[in-house]
């Protein structure tokens, strides 16, 4: 299938704004496809960026049966645009699709929309260190309907943004509030979908925290309140004695993050051990107190490595190395980006470059 191109790529540097926001500027253009039962996939475009239209009784306005991704295209060292990991973003897409009993995307067309809209909107990748062009796909039930039960009509979308820094201070240390009382996703639910119930969920505790100055809330459980599962935008990681990393093993109701993976690909290769357990917070807050654990950062698309300075739990503060910046996620933090842009060799075949 042909995607039709309707737009035309800017030709001089600087398309990007010098101030924006992550989340809230958007490139020039956006990719769209629309399935029926009838026809499968059909119309997939690239298009100036636009506004929507749904019916009022569009199935996802109720029933919130929609998926998302998110992944980086970035400017190497040599002025290339690179993505990251592409394929494991819209095989996520797919099984999140599956979960949500949405239809699949077709992986080649999907890849092949990524890269036409990247390739259009190549201006907009950021040149500052740190910085890259956040991509999100997107799938949404549009029948209109107000019966419970799966559309049969949807819409893939696909937009872009420049993105700095997830976190305004960059790779320093953030608190992070456990939640003691609030749960996010449980084993048998949507927890391993990216689908946008499951971060509504964390919404009204993550701005309770917010209030008393946490940046994240560390999830639980939902079943005992006692494993750790994830941070709300990213997965979690202790390191043990320094060369260690231990986090927390795949369950059903935590997302199979992408830069999880990638981390516990890559940490062997700089000699560390990984390891995937269940993990109960009361022993990790002991072997932090003990100083078995010497560090904690938190993973994920978006941040890439966010270190964890102080856990709160049950009205106690646990520091974490001084509340400063460990060597463990410096080490990862800069592998792991060096591979994206391009300063340090990819031997794992992870970047596609356009």
């Amino acid at each position: 299938m042909t995607i039709t191109i309707k737009g035309k790529p800017s030709n001089e540097r600087g398309t990007c704004p010098a101030q924006y926001r992550f989340g809230e500027t958007f490139s020039d253009h956006m990719y769209m496809s629309e399935y029926t039962p009838e026809h499968g996939w059909q119309n997939p475009r690239v298009i100036p960026y636009q506004a929507l239209s749904l019916d009022p009784s569009a199935a996802v306005l109720h029933y919130s049966q929609e998926i998302f991704e998110g992944l980086k295209a970035y400017r190497s060292i040599d002025n290339q645009i690179n993505l990251f990991r592409p394929l494991a973003n819209i095989k996520r897409f797919n099984r999140s699709a599956q979960r949500m009993v949405m239809p699949q995307v077709d992986e080649k067309l999907h890849l092949d929309a990524l890269k036409a809209l990247v390739r259009l909107d190549q201006e907009w990748v950021p040149n500052e260190q740190g910085a890259s062009l956040y991509i999100r796909p997107t799938m949404i039930a549009t029948s209109p309907k107000l019966g419970l039960g799966a559309s049969m009509n949807y819409t893939h979308y696909i937009i872009a943004g420049p993105a700095g820094n997830y976190f305004t201070g960059g790779l320093v240390p953030i608190p992070v509030y456990i939640a003691d009382s609030f749960r996010r996703a449980v084993k048998g639910g949507v927890g391993e979908a990216k689908t946008g119930g499951n971060y509504a969920a964390s919404l009204l505790a993550s701005e309770q925290v917010s209030q008393q100055g946490y940046a994240q809330v560390l999830w639980l459980d939902a079943i005992e309140g006692r494993y750790v599962e994830e941070v709300g935008a990213m997965n979690i990681c202790f390191v043990y004695e320094n060369k260690h990393i231990v986090t927390p093993a795949l369950s059903g109701s935590i997302l199979p993050g992408i830069t999880r993976d990638s981390i516990l690909t890559l940490a062997p290769t700089l000699g560390y051990e990984v390891s995937e357990l269940r993990l109960d917070i009361e022993v990790i807050l002991a072997d932090i107190a003990s100083g078995k654990i010497t560090e904690v950062f938190g993973c994920g698309t978006a941040a890439v490595i966010s270190p964890v300075g102080t856990l709160h739990y049950k009205e106690k503060d646990y520091v974490i190395n001084q509340n400063q910046t460990g060597d463990v996620a410096k080490h990862l933090y800069d592998q792991l980006t060096g591979i994206q842009y391009g300063r340090i060799e990819d031997t794992f075949g992870w970047v596609e470059s356009l």
